[in-house]
């Protein structure tokens, strides 16, 4: 999912004839656009973090009173948080409007900026291969370093 260049979500789900149900969060996904939606909503949260405006957490609907409802997930949160709709101390919040004119900051203005290749996919057996030895070899690098510090 990309909107023109202001945010991106990159979902890989599994390649099979089986059904596309799957499992998110614990739970059976019964709107399955919420998992698209979240992680593009992620990419707009860190653009308007680095920007610097103030919005709530995405993961604290909890705290302003929402739920995850049957059928619809947390789709009443999303849309008063696109919309700056959360009632909060007398005043609404939520994403600024102007968050969806906004570029993401150039990377090097990000403080924790790392370069991916977000729309390679793995195209034989060797690659995928090699992609899973190099997630793994990140992930161990950073439990390591991450012990040490």
């Amino acid at each position: 999912m990309d909107y023109y260049g202001i945010g991106f979500s990159n979902i890989r789900l599994p390649n099979s004839s089986k059904s596309y149900i799957y499992k998110y969060d614990t739970r059976i996904n019964t709107f399955p656009e919420e998992v698209l939606l979240h992680e593009f909503l992620h990419s707009l949260e860190r653009t308007a973090e680095e920007y610097g405006y103030e919005r709530p957490e995405l993961h604290d609907y909890q705290k302003y009173g929402y739920q995850n409802q049957p059928l619809v997930g947390e789709k009443k949160w999303y849309t008063d948080y696109m919309n700056k709709n959360i009632s909060s101390s007398n005043k609404k919040i939520g994403l600024p409007q102007e968050i969806y004119t906004l570029k993401p900051a150039k990377e090097s203005n990000f403080e924790f900026s790392y370069q991916i290749d977000e729309f390679k996919q793995p195209e034989n057996i060797i690659e995928e291969i090699r992609e899973l030895f190099q997630n793994l070899a990140g992930k161990v690098k950073y439990i390591v370093q991450g012990e040490q510090a």
